[in-house]
């Protein structure tokens, strides 16, 4: 399977713009599976949850969304983007994954992040586990990674890759998953943005660094900090089906849930 991301700078509130960066940045690309950043089209540092209503759009009959599916039939591949979707009254954080068959999935981020939560709903919906071409994916956005309990489900539900659209301003997810590959043995496919968003509320930097990581926790491909980057791998999905870390230890079979409760439920403190 081909897998890979493309990194590059969404100019804020300009999703005409964003989205013949991506038309145009994609438009020779081969592969089978590509992941975008989260808000690639609208940008992220909002003023205001009115801001935010305003920028997203509703997936059904969004020209973005139809746009994306086009290009997905031209060049036969799937995407993964990170999206803001207007709900009705509601506005979500989201993950889009879209093909040549049009759309198939839609993931609604379920941690937000500090001022996030001015801005959108939180998911409201399970975590699940899709199949493109026979293997099978779990999306997550960006802070998700802090929460290593949506790894794991993902993986539990059969999850071979992650795919993760983000746009990181911490300097701590591109090696934290790296263990969360390692913990559960899957591929994950982390797709960042760079630059910034300078607002009147002040300026947010984004750290770039895109990446491919294997399961067991290999760096197969980092992106630089600054600047476009489109970069597609091969793997072997195949390689996430083998949970054994020895001859007798497997990574999900030797869980002890039993001892995991304070994890959920009213007795946790």
């Amino acid at each position: 399977m081909r897998v890979g991301f493309f990194q590059f700078y969404p100019r804020f509130g300009d999703w005409e713009h964003n989205l013949s960066l991506v038309l145009k940045g994609l438009e020779q690309t081969s592969a089978d599976l590509i992941v975008l950043p989260e808000l690639a089209f609208s940008g992220y540092y909002f003023q205001s949850r009115e801001e935010a209503s305003r920028l997203a759009q509703d997936p059904t009959r969004s020209p973005i969304v139809e746009a994306l599916i086009q290009l997905c039939r031209q060049r036969d591949f799937y995407l993964v983007t990170g999206f803001a979707e207007k709900a009705g009254e509601r506005v979500f954080n989201s993950a889009l994954l879209l093909g040549p068959e049009g759309w198939m999935h839609t993931y609604r981020k379920i941690h937000l992040f500090n001022e996030e939560k001015e801005w959108f709903d939180p998911g409201d919906r399970p975590l699940s586990v899709q199949t493109v071409r026979g293997v099978r994916i779990g999306m997550m956005v960006c802070f998700d990674w802090v929460f290593p309990e949506v790894a794991r489900i993902l993986a539990l539900q059969g999850a071979q890759v992650l795919c993760h659209p983000s746009n990181l301003v911490l300097a701590y997810c591109q090696q934290a998953m790296l263990t969360r590959c390692l913990e559960n043995g899957v591929f994950a496919v982390t797709a960042n943005r760079y630059g910034e968003d300078r607002r009147p509320q002040g300026t947010l930097n984004f750290t770039g660094q895109s990446q491919i990581v294997g399961p067991k926790g290999e760096l197969i491909f980092r992106a630089p900090p600054e600047g476009d980057c489109l970069q597609v791998v091969q793997i072997d999905p195949d390689r996430a089906l083998d949970k054994q870390i020895t001859a007798r230890n497997h990574l999900l079979t030797d869980r002890r849930p039993d001892f995991y409760r304070p994890l959920c439920g009213s007795d946790r403190n």
